[in-house]
């Protein structure tokens, strides 16, 4: 009998060890490999350019009373300081509109962004009023101003932050994980002061300057939508296909009209 009972001992050992070597096994041959992102090849890579322009005649722009502060007003006592939603470019376009692509970039590695992008304070306006950066690359907020100001980003899908820098001080540092376009930015100290900053997760964007142009360039081929944000005016988009080598000049036009009905 106790060679029996000993006997149906070690079998059920056997069986046992054999069922967790099979476990293991299928563990291992399960495992889910995951493809290694790749660079853009620039063999194959196009590019798209273009231009925001303004139909229609622009708003004016509003002198900003800075009496509450005298030592900024006496920095604009030559040139008054005026609003800036909408700023004219050259030639009827528009400038501080942010142009950037959307699709699926998941497959592509990017180089990290080359130092950080830098915010001013002087003369108690933002310098400059919209701004673009990568997720996770560094923003250097920098007082030129004998004034103390406060910094307060208002996102919707980033982290809220607000803090004070009086003069002299020395940059305030942050960034932000997500992309957002585009979270606008006060002084609780200065009410006109207002910025925009646009994050996005690849580099395939730019803010618009006194020519009104964009230029995208290294974009892999795809089906993308090419969007133009503007704080005032909202985002007009462009369904665009890119093929190997194709280059695609797109313009974008935005109208001081009221829509009609």
């Amino acid at each position: 009998m106790k060679n029996i009972f000993g006997a149906a001992i070690v079998a059920s050992s056997l069986f046992l060890g054999a069922s967790l070597a099979s476990c293991g096994s299928k563990q291992e041959t399960s495992a889910v490999q995951v493809p290694t992102a790749k660079t853009v090849d620039a063999a194959t890579a196009g590019s798209i350019m273009g231009t925001v322009r303004l139909d229609g005649a622009p708003p004016r722009m509003k002198v900003i009373n800075m009496a509450a502060e005298p030592t900024c007003a006496k920095q604009h006592s030559s040139t008054p300081a005026m609003t800036q939603d909408v700023v004219p470019g050259e030639n009827g376009t528009l400038q501080n509109v942010v142009v950037y692509l959307q699709g699926d970039f998941s497959q592509y590695k990017f180089e990290e962004p080359q130092g950080p992008v830098t915010i001013d304070q002087k003369g108690c306006m933002y310098e400059p009023h919209v701004l673009a950066l990568r997720t996770g690359q560094t923003l250097d907020v920098v007082n030129s101003d004998p004034v103390t100001h406060n910094i307060h980003p208002v996102p919707k899908d980033n982290r809220e932050w607000n803090q004070s820098q009086p003069p002299g001080a020395s940059p305030i540092t942050q960034s932000f994980a997500r992309e957002e376009v585009a979270i606008p930015v006060k002084c609780n100290v200065h009410p006109w002061m207002k910025a925009y900053i646009a994050v996005l997760s690849h580099p395939y964007f730019e803010v618009t300057g006194k020519d009104g142009s964009f230029d995208l360039k290294d974009v892999p081929p795809g089906r993308y939508k090419l969007i133009a944000w503007h704080e005032l005016y909202g985002t007009q988009e462009q369904e665009i296909t890119i093929g190997p080598k194709e280059s695609k000049t797109i313009t974008f036009t935005f109208s001081t009209k009221p829509a009609s009905d």
